[in-house]
């Protein structure tokens, strides 16, 4: 199967002869290089059952670079999270040293709301 095949989204078979397929192109976005990066680091506890999870969105880059940085936080601050849809999740309040250690690294991260 060819990769062009391969990146095909939402279509089985058509068989219309013009038909143009879409592409997943997500995966091709350029990262950022973090003094370009404006990062936001917030608390949320909103549909979360009242448990608080730390935020950092404005990441802009591709999802495996997105995914690096969640493991070095989550490794940081020693508890669980995700990254995806372009923002971070840290399970509690960690924000302090989040955005400490975001400004050592050369990110440009502020504490939200």
């Amino acid at each position: 199967m060819s990769k062009e095949r391969k990146e095909r989204v939402n279509v089985v078979y058509s068989t219309n002869p013009d038909y143009r397929y879409e592409h997943d192109d997500t995966d091709n976005r350029d990262t950022l290089e973090p003094a370009k990066q404006k990062l936001t680091v917030r608390l949320d506890k909103k549909q979360r059952g009242g448990k608080k999870v730390t935020l950092v969105q404005g990441f802009i880059g591709s999802d495996d670079d997105l995914k690096n940085l969640g493991k070095i936080l989550k490794t940081k601050c020693g508890v669980g999270g995700t990254a995806k849809d372009g923002e971070i999740l840290i399970q509690g309040d960690f924000r302090d040293g989040i955005v400490e250690y975001l400004s050592k690294e050369g990110y440009k991260a502020k504490r939200g709301n």
